[in-house]
């Protein structure tokens, strides 16, 4: 049986019941709206460092950064605690607060960082920001390795992606290297919606109709 989320708990991985509208008792799995907000957030900003459009669209991401990454992967994270998954729990919680802190960076923090610093204060700041995520997303990537296939890829292309656009910051900046993020970071977006995808198809179905490979024995 194919795992329907993101933990490997027996009510997370037993069929959907025949009924798909559940009881008013019921606690819906948050993980799809969580993944969905990750993954929209993150394919946008994914094409803004790739270059594929425009880097003055970036602006565009902060209103989606905010209430759909940020605000919506909060709540997913806060219902998680509802259900005792730790995981789902830390991880959308963290890259909740992940992209509100990244509109409060861009839109206050590193104007200031740079009008006093300099272009490369700014760049330095960024680097640090974004290897310290990287950081935090390589041990919720060993945590993976309980969960499925889809969700380890996810947090796999995330910690590489950190990875390469902090790289990118570092030395007055690399473009091609920060390009190559951004394609890995697009690369995990599709991943993610292909995760949230599954889980509410499979749900709704009550059978596995989109494969996640599970890891677990």
């Amino acid at each position: 049986m194919e795992s329907a989320g993101i933990t490997p708990r027996e009510a997370d991985i037993a069929p959907a019941p025949e009924s798909t509208f559940p009881s008013i008792n019921s606690v819906a799995n948050p993980a799809p709206l969580g993944l969905a907000g990750f993954a929209l957030t993150t394919f946008i900003l994914g094409l803004v460092n790739s270059n594929a459009i425009s880097g003055s669209d970036a602006v565009g991401v902060l209103s989606v950064a905010a209430a759909y990454g940020g605000l919506a992967q909060l709540l997913a994270g806060m219902w998680a605690f509802r259900e005792g998954n730790t995981f789902a729990a830390a991880a959308f919680s963290s890259y909740g607060a992940f992209w509100i802190s990244f509109v409060f960076l861009l839109q206050f923090f590193l104007p200031e960082v740079i009008k006093a610093g300099g272009a490369s204060a700014g760049d330095h700041l960024v680097a640090v920001y974004l290897f310290s995520w990287g950081f935090f997303t390589f041990y919720m990537w060993i945590g993976t390795f309980r969960l499925n296939i889809a969700l380890n890829l996810v947090f796999l292309t995330l910690w590489i992606a950190y990875g390469l656009l902090g790289w990118g910051y570092l030395g007055g900046g690399h473009t091609t290297i920060g390009h190559i993020g951004g394609y890995v970071t697009t690369a995990c977006a599709v991943i993610a919606w292909y995760t949230s995808a599954a889980i509410v198809i499979n749900d709704t179905f009550g059978r596995p109709m989109l494969p996640l490979g599970p890891l677990t024995g």
